[in-house]
């Protein structure tokens, strides 16, 4: 595939311009973010954006409407900028759960050791921002999330390779899954030509190292659910990825905390929630349901105010998703409902419905 525009991922240097303001996305490798930087993030939210902390479906954050200066050395200073030549692609998924529920291997300190190393690398800060490392503890969730390198755990100690999500066949143990993802980044950034993500080169096989191989196989993928109790830890489903800093700061009242590709908060060490609910952050996994991308006024292509139209949508037991436009930002990976903005009014997996009609659309779909 050629590429004829420069990749325009946002940052905190090279900021999009939204139609409500400057955007600046901040990366959290893995999703930890310590309950200092939280609090970090609330004033920079409330001191220089729109108020707001928007997850997203990388498990990183977007502060919105930056119109005032200093945001980078607030960052800096909170060890959420550890290299600002290499900002915008510390981009790294980690199994949320591991080492807390399920999974065949604890995962945790894979992104941080491999994001360091990564900084440390000067060669690979001209990757493309959308290029996506990830560490699947084995039960397949974030393997689904189609990183560009993945390892994903067979065993306690070994895993697989993973390619634009596809099962390489290349073993690699625990101890050797940094360097082996690094590797690969680093083979990538040799040959890419003008191609931004893995899944675009005509043989990705060629990004690995010669050396025996076992079958491909399809593995089973498994997203445990990530909001309400959880064992000790708590799970929280901000509607439609949305935190304000005062409720970011409540969240921060229950020490560090994971943010999940899927646009919640884990806590791990628990929390008081009847403070959460006191705060308006929802404990039911329902809420995380219907998903919806920033719409009209904050996005000049969007075709609807469509979080306005999704506020009145019931969760129903399946995933929705409504989009703005064709382009659907923030689409969750796996089946989901697909509601599109159109003429006055919406797609419904294909069919077109008045906005007024949106909830009744879905509602027949579902008793189908």
């Amino acid at each position: 595939m050629s590429r004829v525009r420069a990749d325009a991922c946002p940052g905190v240097f090279a900021t999009h311009d939204a139609a409500d303001g400057p955007l600046a996305r901040v990366r959290l490798p893995g999703g930890a973010v310590t309950a200092q930087q939280m609090q970090v993030l609330a004033g920079c939210a409330q001191d220089l954006g729109d108020g707001d902390v928007h997850l997203t479906s990388r498990g990183n954050v977007q502060l919105r409407g930056v119109r005032q200066p200093g945001l980078a050395a607030r960052l800096g200073d909170a060890g959420l900028l550890p290299s600002p030549t290499h900002e915008r692609v510390r981009n790294v998924l980690a199994s949320p759960l591991s080492g807390i529920h399920g999974g065949l291997a604890d995962v945790r300190g894979l992104a941080g050791e491999l994001d360091r190393a990564l900084c440390a690398r000067p060669a690979l800060a001209g990757l493309p921002g959308r290029f996506l490392f990830a560490f699947d503890d084995g039960r397949g969730d974030v393997a689904a999330e189609g990183a560009d390198v993945c390892w994903r755990a067979v065993t306690p100690s070994s895993g697989v390779v993973l390619l634009a999500g596809v099962d390489s066949g290349a073993h690699v143990p625990r101890s050797g899954s940094v360097s082996s993802l690094l590797a690969v980044a680093q083979a990538f950034a040799d040959a890419r030509g003008s191609a931004w993500r893995v899944g675009e080169l005509a043989e990705p096989s060629v990004l690995l190292p010669d050396g025996p191989r076992e079958v491909p196989r399809e593995r089973a993928v498994r997203v445990d659910p990530t909001v309400g109790r959880i064992g000790q830890a708590v799970g929280v489903a901000p509607r439609f990825g949305r935190l304000t800093a005062e409720q970011l700061r409540v969240l921060a009242e229950s020490g560090d905390a994971m943010v999940t590709p899927w646009r919640s908060v884990l806590l791990p060490a628990g929390a008081d929630v009847e403070r959460l609910h006191e705060a308006g952050l929802s404990t039911d996994p329902a809420t995380a349901e219907i998903t919806a991308c920033i719409g009209a006024p904050g996005c000049a292509k969007s075709l609807a105010d469509v979080r306005a139209d999704a506020a009145v949508l019931v969760p129903s037991g399946e995933q929705v998703h409504v989009s703005g436009c064709a382009r659907r930002c923030g689409r969750p990976s796996g089946t989901h409902r697909d509601v599109v903005a159109e003429g006055g009014g919406y797609r419904v997996d294909g069919r077109w419905t008045p906005a007024s009609g949106l909830a009744d659309a879905l509602a027949r779909r579902a008793l189908a």
